[in-house]
């Protein structure tokens, strides 16, 4: 007959709960506990993701169409290409120096001009002694209206290539510095009569030199 076994006492049972907290368990043999694998995707899921990305490249392309106007620069950066202005449009903008009569009635082409220098076809470095000793030779000569003819152009024909119509534009820059800035008062686009944008009346100061 089996021998009955025997169960733990009170006492032992104590001790083997206490000895149960102590233990520290045993790493498994794979190291540190494994992750639990990454979901997979489902379809459901990536047309989902793929709705919201189409949704915000939509709304990001509207926005810039909606600060976008026609005509306006499309460039970054639209003051930095804006066209430059003409040499014409910034003489218009030039504060008056003569009789505002006398200037509305020259710009109308209605006064003729006492003398005129035809610089076209010639290079920068030609024309600007040439058109230095004509201005001061009419202001010694007393004369009031002068006409500098420059020609829309296509620029300095020179060894070293300038931009497209560069007697139009350095002109009246000379025009403005000495030594011929002495001796003029204004200067204007000419009427179509006599040139329009590719000519200039020059009007020169009165009496000695400035």
């Amino acid at each position: 007959m089996a021998r009955r076994r025997r169960g733990l006492t009170t006492e032992e049972r104590e001790l083997w709960s206490r000895v149960a907290r102590s233990a520290t368990p045993l790493p498994s043999r794979g190291g540190a506990p494994a992750e639990e694998p990454p979901k997979k995707a489902s379809s459901r899921d990536l047309s989902e993701v793929k709705r919201q990305a189409e949704s915000f490249e939509a709304e990001s392309f509207g926005a810039e169409l909606a600060r976008f106007r026609i005509g306006q620069n499309a460039l970054p950066n639209p003051a930095a290409h804006r066209a430059e202005a003409s040499p014409a449009e910034r003489l218009r903008s030039a504060p008056l120096r003569m009789d505002h009569k006398l200037h509305r009635k020259m710009s109308q082409g209605k006064m003729k001009p006492q003398a005129r220098l035809d610089l076209h076809g010639m290079t920068l470095s030609a024309a600007h002694p040439e058109l230095i000793r004509f201005v001061l030779s009419c202001h010694q000569n007393e004369l009031r209206l002068i006409l500098v003819i420059t020609g829309k152009g296509r620029g300095d024909h020179g060894p070293l290539p300038t931009r497209p119509g560069a007697l139009r534009h350095q002109v009246p820059h000379w025009l403005h510095t000495p030594p011929l800035s002495g001796v003029v008062q204004q200067v204007t686009a000419a009427h179509y009569r006599h040139g329009g944008e590719g000519a200039y009346y020059v009007y020169l100061r009165r009496g000695a030199f400035a």
